[in-house]
C-alpha cells in the first residue's frame, strides 16, 4: 500500500537544484557501469549529499535507496555494522535502473567521532541506542528531507524504497514523496553485528527477518 502524502505545514520542504551531473564508471551488479552521479544545491542542511542514478532514465516508479554514509562500513569494511554490505547490495538491485541517494548522515547523524565514541559506550553493554542517548543524542538524528528535496529535483514523486527502516518511509510521505512499496533488504548478519542488528529491530521496528530475536 502507498504511504500517501499528507499536506500539513510540516510537509512544506523547500525545492532545491541540480548543480552538477557527471558520468562515474562503478562496480555495481557484478560489472562496471557508468552511474550518473549528481550533486545538488540548497539542500535544508547544507551538506554534500550525492545521487547516483543508474540505467539510461528511471522508471516511472524507480526503486530508490537511501543510504546514510558509513565510513567504517563503506570503506573499510567494519563488521560492527550491516551497512558496507546493504551498499553493495544496492548497487547490485539498482544497477538495471534505480536511484542511490548516498547522504552524508554518519552515525545516524552524530557524526564519525561521536559514533566512535558510542562504540566505546557498547563495548562497555550499551546498545547501539542506548549509546547514543549516553551521548546526549536522539535514537536516531537523521532528517530525510533531504532525499525528498533531491528526489523531487529528479523529477521524481513516487519510489519503491529499498530500506528495512519504516521511519525513512515516513519521513518521505511527511515530505511529499509517495512510496507505493517498500522492499527489504537482505539479512547481513555476522559474528559482530547481531547485537546492533537486533538493537534495530526492537528499538526501531527495522523490518529484518531475524530468528531467535528476543523479545524487548
Amino acid at each position: 500500500m502507498a504511504i500517501a502524502f499528507d499536506e500539513t505545514p510540516e510537509s512544506d520542504v523547500p525545492r532545491c537544484e541540480i548543480r552538477a551531473e557527471v558520468p562515474v564508471p562503478i562496480e555495481a551488479g557484478g560489472r562496471t557501469l557508468t552511474a550518473r552521479m549528481i550533486t545538488f544545491s540548497g539542500l535544508v542542511d547544507g551538506r554534500e549529499h550525492l545521487a547516483l542514478v543508474f540505467g539510461e532514465e528511471p522508471a516511472p516508479v524507480p526503486l530508490v535507496r537511501l543510504h546514510s554514509e558509513c565510513l567504517t562500513g563503506d570503506v573499510f569494511g567494519s563488521g560492527r555494522c550491516d551497512c558496507g554490505p546493504q551498499l553493495r547490495e544496492a548497487t547490485d538491485r539498482l544497477a538495471e535502473g534505480g536511484i542511490l541517494l548516498y547522504l552524508r548522515q554518519e552515525g545516524r547523524g552524530i557524526g564519525l567521532y561521536n559514533k566512535l565514541d558510542a562504540y566505546v559506550l557498547q563495548d562497555q553493554g550499551l546498545d547501539t541506542f542506548e549509546a547514543n542517548r549516553r551521548l546526549s543524542f536522539a535514537d536516531d538524528e537523521r532528517d530525510y528531507r533531504v532525499a525528498a528535496q533531491m528526489l523531487r529535483a529528479l523529477g521524481v514523486d513516487g519510489i519503491r524504497l529499498l530500506s528495512n527502516n519504516p521511519d525513512k518511509a515516513a519521513q518521505l510521505a511527511a515530505s511529499g514523496i509517495t512510496v507505493h512499496e517498500s522492499v527489504s533488504t537482505g539479512v547481513f548478519l555476522g559474528s559482530g553485528n547481531r547485537r546492533y542488528i537486533e538493537a534495530k529491530v526492537l528499538h526501531a521496528g527495522h523490518r529484518i527477518a531475524l530468528t531467535e530475536v528476543a523479545p524487548a
